[in-house]
């Protein structure tokens, strides 16, 4: 990739007169009166991208529809033969249905809007001198970034510090290599390619952290410039949409071919007879396409993505954003949920209980990040404030921290990893200053945390001149590297007795559900050796910390529901194997019985074996985000719908092998977030279950909506095509405006009802979806082929009944049309339940009323009654259709008995 760094080779100057330029304190940043003047100057951060649609757009595109254009056509020259009140009401009729797609549609485009507001990516910024989360379109030159590993940098940026910072500049320059990144000055004659002290938009922090001044934004960006030459690609339908574009299209062929050989023998046979006219054409035509134009669901893919749309709007109000329109229906298959422990399935708010040092426990009180509390402790040989071990631990909770703790409004808070923040607290506790030690004792280095190492080293230039590395991470691992020990203000060796007694003291604290740290230290005589290698190696143990983080209380019900709605659940967790087995056993995920591994223990095992008894492992400790991929593949070999959680950039991998990658919106890194199908706003565990439970909503409610809808398309083709087709164009069974009114009727706000309804009684109570199910699944088809056997004979036989009086014919035809559609509606709020254990909800009842009411007054107009070409029905007659609907209600009722009965028999 070519990097042509603009105008002032940034790159080649120093930081202090690149801050200078920019006008920005790098420990201050920007005022936000600044940034608005810089916004306006500038613009958003933001790649430009295709337009939205307006509303004007959304509404002319409606007409875009071939069948439309045609009736139009056909309808101008009917009024220049003089059908007047036909014409007006089939225009009216046919933008009433233009307004209905429009309704749709605009409500999807608005569903999305919201939904791209709040997928707006973040980035922590230093404004007004703190640091706080801004949306990463409102940067502006000049704006001081912090960067942290899985940070997915959102601005070209000139680093103003870098600790072993490396990027992923793949997406730029196609080499997968991560960059090592520096703050030094470089020549001006430096190649592009080789530019490490800025760092570019689209790319990603993979490790270290570093702090960088905004050069470019937008399409100024390197980013920007790549966008400026490419075409944008637009998303691909979802594999449901699919299905439903592809009933549609066929349903359509059929209707069509319907209709034009609807149009076609009646115009031959006017040909043959020696009657053809001008006039003919033109209302046989209109007839045709207008049962063309109701019959056919053109709308229908739009209808399904317009309602994953709605859905996925509705689900962000439940705290979880779908990033994906795939995942909303792939929410309603899920069969297990893979879930990490810490403040998903626990509240994430660590709180220190016990301190394990010089042989002896210390308990701690004090309860949530408040620094207040006491240390209660006995058998100790000295006051424990002059212990050198307290003393070196707590320095070492405190320094080797990235975390932040602050008070607003009379409460404390803390930014960064809970577990960290509760280390500060614990250092608040004892009375020590955070920012004044951390002043006072400088970071010169570090070997950044990560989930394969388990540990975190950094390195001081403490107050006495020496150097000194802490390092805090898994017991196991620090008491490994540790060749002494402090104890009692003594160092001594640290034999192998030793070393399994402290393992020992570790596995007691986490029997008792503590997650424990060990605390090390070492003192570095040369910094110029600094390596992994040799910093890590020969340190002082110093204790550990034991903490506790309590279980969600809503946590708890969540996996009760998932129990009873067929869902495994699992826990993944960096805790000691004997923690995680206390915290799942109390909350109902872990059983005698069940199989707790470690990530050790899960390596050892090769895919084989591991496959034959994944589904009896219901804990995973210790586990490396290799781990968690195994773990993905070996369910998905079984056939199951996976949900895996995470929050670290080394997760991306498992959440994009997922069925759904599902991340944290609080805690988890801006690459797991682009790599997952859904962000959980409030980290819970809870609110997984909530989104599987409305993934399962939608596509009940997608389900029923096309059910309903094609049940009746299939019966307007078949009963008015075919009378047609029997008796001939004399014997139109409805008239063009008449057929419109019922499509409107049909699709109207019944319909929309349905794609509305309450979820079922026991939509969690039943197992999980199929995910190869079909849309046309066997309920469905049983469903419309119930109107072959029921619907259609009573059509044929009701207007067959009155055939010698044609205009009574079509008006008992169009009411029983208008009825029974209606009724059908109501039955169809449960394609499984009947309509007493699942009663039509209040929006479909009032839309039904509606329309019985709109009908009521549209037949006492003497021009509609002409334009539809009906009578007034009888009160007799309508007597007659309403006990008929009511006949049809019952024998659907008939219907779904046999049809819960067959899916019973399936499940057992």
């Amino acid at each position: 990739m070519d990097f042509t760094v603009k105008n002032h080779k940034w790159h080649s100057k120093e930081i202090i007169q690149i801050l200078k330029e920019l006008d920005v304190e790098p420990d201050y940043g920007l005022t936000d009166e600044e940034v608005k003047n810089r916004l306006k100057k500038y613009g958003y951060n933001e790649i430009q991208v295709e337009p939205k649609k307006s509303p004007f757009k959304i509404f002319i595109n409606q007409f875009k529809n071939i069948l439309i254009i045609i009736l139009l056509i056909a309808v101008f020259f009917s009024a220049i033969i003089g059908h007047i009140i036909d014409t007006i009401f089939i225009v009216l009729m046919v933008l009433l249905c233009v307004l209905l797609g429009f309704i749709q549609e605009y409500k999807a485009e608005k569903a999305l809007e919201a939904l791209k507001r709040m997928l707006s990516p973040t980035i922590t910024v230093i404004r007004n001198g703190e640091q706080k989360e801004v949306l990463s379109k409102e940067l502006v030159p000049g704006d001081i970034l912090i960067l942290e590993a899985g940070d997915k940098i959102p601005a070209d940026a000139r680093l103003i510090d870098s600790y072993f910072l490396k990027c992923d500049e793949s997406s730029l320059t196609g080499e997968s290599i991560p960059v090592d990144k520096n703050a030094k000055a470089l020549s001006d004659k430096t190649s592009p390619i080789f530019i490490e002290n800025m760092v570019f938009s689209g790319s990603t922090v993979v490790s270290g952290r570093g702090k960088a001044v905004v050069i470019f934004t937008g399409m100024n960006t390197q980013f920007g410039e790549i966008a400026k030459k490419s075409i944008e690609i637009k998303e691909g339908k979802t594999p449901f949409e699919k299905q439903a574009d592809e009933v549609g299209k066929w349903l359509g062929i059929i209707a069509l071919i319907v209709c034009v050989v609807v149009a076609g023998t009646s115009i031959i046979k006017e040909i043959l007879t020696n009657k053809i006219s001008s006039e003919f054409i033109i209302n046989i035509t209109i007839f045709a396409v207008s049962l063309a134009v109701a019959s056919v669901p053109e709308a229908l893919a739009a209808i399904v993505t317009g309602c994953l749309a709605i859905g996925m709007y509705q689900i962000s109000k439940k705290n979880a954003l779908v990033r994906k329109m795939a995942a909303v229906e792939t929410l309603g298959c899920t069969t297990v949920i893979c879930s990490d422990k810490t403040g998903t399935i626990t509240k994430g708010e660590m709180t220190v209980r016990k301190i394990f040092i010089s042989n002896n426990i210390i308990d701690v009180t004090g309860t949530g990040y408040s620094p207040k509390g006491e240390f209660k402790y006995s058998g100790m040989n000295t006051e424990i404030k002059k212990d050198d071990s307290f003393y070196w631990t707590l320095r070492a909770c405190l320094l080797c921290n990235d975390s932040n703790l602050y008070e607003k409004d009379g409460e404390w808070f803390i930014t960064g990893d809970p577990t960290e923040g509760c280390l500060l607290v614990l250092a608040g506790k004892a009375g020590i200053n955070i920012h004044e030690t951390r002043l006072k004792n400088p970071r010169i280095g570090e070997i950044p945390f990560s989930s394969e190492r388990k540990r975190m080293t950094t390195i001081h230039q403490i107050e006495d001149g020496r150097k000194i590395a802490f390092m805090k991470g898994a017991p196991e691992v620090i008491t490994q590297r540790s060749a002494f020990i402090l104890e009692n203000n003594i160092i001594r060796k640290l034999n192998n007795a030793d070393k399994a007694n402290l393992l020992k003291i570790n596995e007691e604290m986490s029997r008792n559900g503590l997650r424990v740290l060990g605390i090390a230290y070492k003192e570095i005589s040369n910094l110029s050796q600094f390596s992994e290698d040799i910093v890590e190696q020969d340190l002082i143990f110093l204790g550990f910390i034991g903490m506790i983080d309590p279980p969600r209380e809503e946590v708890i019900e969540a996996i009760k529901k998932c129990k009873i709605a067929g869902i495994k659940t699992i826990m993944i967790t960096g805790d000691h194997k004997l923690t995680a087995m206390a915290i799942a056993k109390e909350i109902g995920i872990y059983k005698d019985g069940d199989i707790a591994l470690t990530g050790e223990e899960l390596e050892g095992l090769s895919d084989e074996e591991f496959e034959k008894i994944v589904d009896k492992v219901k804990v995973y400790a210790r586990v490396s985000p290799l781990n968690k991929l195994k773990i993905v593949k070996a369910w998905k070999k079984k056939g199951e719908v996976v949900a895996m959680t995470g929050d670290g950039v080394n997760d991306a991998p498992a959440l994009k092998e997922a069925d759904i990658g599902i991340s944290m919106g609080i805690t988890g890194t801006e690459l797991t977030k682009e790599a997952s199908d859904m962000i959980l706003k409030d980290d819970n565990f809870a609110t997984i279950v909530k989104a599987v439970e409305l993934g399962r909503w939608i596509y009940d409610n997608i389900k029923k909506y096309l059910t309903y809808l094609l049940r009746c398309n299939i019966t307007e083709v078949a009963v008015i095509g075919g009378i047609v087709l029997i008796l001939g164009p004399q014997y139109l069974p409805l008239l063009p405006a008449a057929i419109l009114y019922i499509n409107l009727a049909t699709d109207g706000l019944p319909a929309l009802a349905l794609g509305v309804a309450p979820p079922e009684p026991d939509i969690m109570k039943m197992p999980p979806r199929n995910p190869k199910e079909k849309i046309l699944s066997w309920d469905v088809k049983a469903l419309i082929l119930s109107a072959v056997l029921i619907d259609i004979p009573l059509f044929y036989f009701i207007f067959f009944h009155k055939l010698s009086d044609i205009p009574n014919a079509r008006t008992e035809l169009f009411f029983l049309f208008v009825i029974i559609e209606l009724m059908v509606a109501l039955n169809f709020r449960s394609l499984r339940y009947s309509i007493l254990k699942s009663p039509p909800h209040k929006l479909l009842i009032l839309a039904v009323i509606w329309e019985l009411i709109l009908v009521t007054a549209l037949i006492n107009i003497p021009y509609v009654r002409i334009a539809f070409g009906i009578n007034k029905p009888s009160i007799s007659d309508l007597s007659i259709i309403f006990s008929l609907s009511i006949v049809i209600s019952v024998l659907i009722e008939i219907f779904k008995v046999f049809l819960r009965k067959r899916a019973k028999f399936n499940v057992n």
